[in-house]
This record gives structure tokens, sequence and C-alpha cells, in this order.
């Protein structure tokens, strides 16, 4: 990651349109979290192949951000699914302890998988939206 500074949140009126870049990566749209917390879903540069779901997991920390939860998987397939590679990829969401699902971005299809299965990753970063 890069030495450049991560805004803490971000308005309404500050965001770009969907599919430009925002923050070293691309607008995907907007989300919501379990707590409430509305947010700008920022899908970051770059992907990970042939990893487990715990190495994906890894791997998107490392990138500043964390896998998709299967929403996001859902809304990332529905606003850039040009910039996504048409495989499975890890999402953060666990089904039963040794599964998790995975989301495919040539058709949006999901499934669950065995965590020790290798799939490819990409990274979100949620950015909290203020008033």
């Amino acid at each position: 990651m890069n030495a450049k500074t991560i805004i803490a949140s971000i308005s309404l009126a500050a965001l770009p349109a969907l599919g430009t870049d925002l923050e070293g990566g691309t607008f995907a749209g907007l989300t919501t979290t379990k707590d409430g917390t509305h947010c700008a879903v920022v899908l970051l540069s770059g992907k990970a192949e042939d990893l487990t779901w715990e190495a994906a997991k890894a791997w998107a920390a490392e990138q500043g951000g964390e896998l998709p939860t299967r929403p996001v998987a859902a809304l990332l397939f529905a606003n850039v699914q040009p910039a996504l590679s048409p495989e499975w990829h890890w999402t953060a969401d666990e089904y039963y302890a040794s599964y998790a699902w995975d989301c495919n971005f040539n058709d949006g299809g999901q499934i669950i998988s065995h965590k020790g299965y290798e799939l490819s990753a990409v990274a979100v970063r949620l950015i909290p939206i203020t008033a």
C-alpha cells in the first residue's frame, strides 16, 4: 500500500460517478453495514488468484481493504462488472465453519465452497458517508 492518506469519511455530495476513480480504486456504489452505517464502496485495484478463503482475507487486508460481503459482491457485479474478472471470487461471508460464500463475476451467481478451495479475490474499502 502506498503512503497516500486514506480518507476516513466522505460526503454524499463529494461522491464521483459510478465506475470512476475514488481513493485509488473504482467507486462501485453505496451500501449499508449491519450497524447501520452508510458507506461508499471502493473496488481496490488488483486481484489475487488461487487463494484459500483465509489467504484471501489476509490478501485483502494487505491491500488496505477487505473481501466484499455477499451484498457488496452483488453490487460490484451490478455496477462495475467490466472491472472484474469473470470467475469465482471469495466473499467475506462464512456459511459453516469449513465453508464460505463465493460469487461468480461472470453471471453474478453465488454459492458456497469449502474454505480450502483456491479461488480469486478482490478487495473493497468501505468509506463512511457523512452529511
